[in-house]
């Protein structure tokens, strides 16, 4: 009895030392804090092996393949989030955003709509909802998205480009280089947006802009936007 007694204190000893799977989530999210995807992954799927249903691992495990660039690998691991627990908005825009990493479009508006009724709060939801129906060609829809997201923070250089590349698939050139400009007042570094801003005056306006245009071209080239160089050696020299 005594040697049994011992046995038993031993093996629970033992199993005092293997972590909980709350600790090897937790253990995880340092890891993911540390930008360490790997080790990240291994603690998850540590965790999932206790518990397979574990919501926040799935999802945790997710967003650390979606930093890897691995978006394939992400869809499945975000669809097993949803399904172990669908009230919760972030599984579902974080699918949306490895969708729209893939270019389907549509599948991610569908995510990005229910993480919206799911927590309307998110308004990081709006400019990648934004994003996915650029992609699709829907500009109006697209336009309201970004104007939703400048309404939260004006000062969102990429809101602003993006709005200005939705005004012109739109047939908007004016507001689109006014969008382009405000894009540019707020990163002077936009290669793309000095050149969409160039190709607008010399195209949409014409003539009267061609110097302007030209400015616009050239600095896009400076900056390393290649696309510019056909234009300012047609049009600029």
């Amino acid at each position: 009895m005594k040697k049994l007694w011992i046995l038993t204190l031993l093996l629970a000893g033992l199993m005092g030392c293997s972590p909980s799977e709350d600790e090897l989530f937790q253990e995880g999210i340092n890891q993911m804090n540390a930008q360490n995807w790997k080790g990240a992954i291994t603690l998850f799927d540590r965790a999932l092996e206790i518990n397979p249903q574990n919501a926040q691992a799935l999802n945790a495990k997710g967003a650390a393949l979606f930093q890897q660039e691995k978006f394939e690998e992400t869809v499945p691991v975000f669809s097993a989030a949803i399904k172990a627990d669908s009230a919760n908005y972030k599984a579902w825009f974080n699918r949306g955003n490895a969708q729209l990493k893939l270019d389907n479009f549509k599948d991610a508006v569908s995510d990005y709509n229910m993480a919206s009724r799911l927590d309307p709060s998110q308004t990081d939801i709006y400019y990648n909802r934004g994003l996915a129906l650029l992609g699709m060609e829907e500009y109006e829809d697209a336009l309201l998205d970004f104007d939703m997201a400048l309404q939260v923070e004006p000062n969102q250089a990429l809101v602003h480009f993006n709005r200005g590349k939705a005004l012109l698939g739109n047939n908007d050139p004016g507001n689109a280089m006014k969008a382009l400009n405000d894009a540019i007042n707020l990163d002077g570094k936009n290669g793309a947006a000095y050149y969409l801003l160039g190709v607008t005056r010399m195209s949409a306006i014409g003539e009267s802009e061609k110097e302007e245009g030209c400015a616009d071209l050239k600095m896009a080239l400076q900056l390393g936007y290649t696309e510019a160089k056909s234009w300012v050696d047609e049009f600029c020299n």
